[in-house]
């Protein structure tokens, strides 16, 4: 089975994670089957790149079923290439929307800051628990989403919050059912291409800050320091900070 559904509609391509047993959790194969397809699209006349989650929620985060036998350079590898996929969604030439749900977590919610327009259904919820075990990853983007006060709130504090309180903060654009999800997919499409292909390439990179040299050095510093396996373990062991 794929753990990437890749489905097209003329310039609208929707990206699907299809690990529902792991609730969509980003393994390795997962994150490199979703670079390919996103920086694919910055050449094939993509105009929206939807981002949704099969299964009971949107993404789990990280994968850390391998965690016993993997590394720290394993895993500083894993989170170079996560940073990576959420800097080419952030700075993509088309229009993101992420279409989330469920209970998602880490990375999985660094993948929802990433996109452009970012819907959750009622009752979703967000944790970014990264800096718990020290990682800064997508910090900056978050911060540009919610703005500093929020951010070292919501990451500092390392708290749960819902779609409303994420919509109230900025972290989502839109709150709506799942049913609702056809016609909000439509309306998002009506306004990615209401400008040609040049002028929304040149909107997305006059208002996104580039920022990912600072965003890849942060997050390397952070995840390079010794005992990143360590510190892991010890918070999913529920130890704490």
């Amino acid at each position: 089975m794929s753990e990437l559904l890749s489905a097209r509609d003329g310039d609208r391509l929707t990206l699907t994670l299809n690990r529902p047993d792991k609730r969509n959790a980003l393994s390795p194969a997962l994150v490199e089957a979703l670079l390919d397809q996103v920086t694919g699209a910055y050449a094939d006349g993509t105009r929206l790149l939807v981002l949704r989650g099969e299964g009971r929620n949107f993404s789990a985060g990280f994968d850390f079923g391998d965690l016993e036998t993997a590394t720290d350079a394993d895993l500083l590898h894993r989170f170079v290439r996560i940073e990576e996929l959420l800097q080419a969604v952030f700075h993509a030439p088309y229009h993101t929307l992420a279409l989330a749900h469920g209970r998602n977590f880490g990375a999985g919610a660094d993948l929802v800051a990433a996109c452009a327009r970012r819907t959750a259904a009622p009752g979703t919820t967000f944790l970014l628990p990264g800096l718990r075990f020290g990682l800064v990853l997508g910090t900056r983007r978050f911060a540009a989403r919610v703005g500093p006060g929020p951010a070292r709130r919501l990451l500092g504090d390392g708290v749960t919050f819902d779609a409303e309180q994420a919509r109230t903060v900025g972290f989502v654009t839109d709150v709506a059912a799942p049913e609702d999800w056809p016609a909000h997919v439509g309306d998002v499409h009506t306004a990615a291409t209401a400008l040609d292909p040049h002028a929304r390439t040149d909107l997305n990179r006059v208002l996104t800050p580039d920022t990912r040299d600072r965003d890849l050095a942060d997050l390397v510093r952070s995840a390079a320091r010794p005992g990143l396996k360590q510190r892991i373990q010890h918070y999913r062991n529920g130890g704490p900070a």
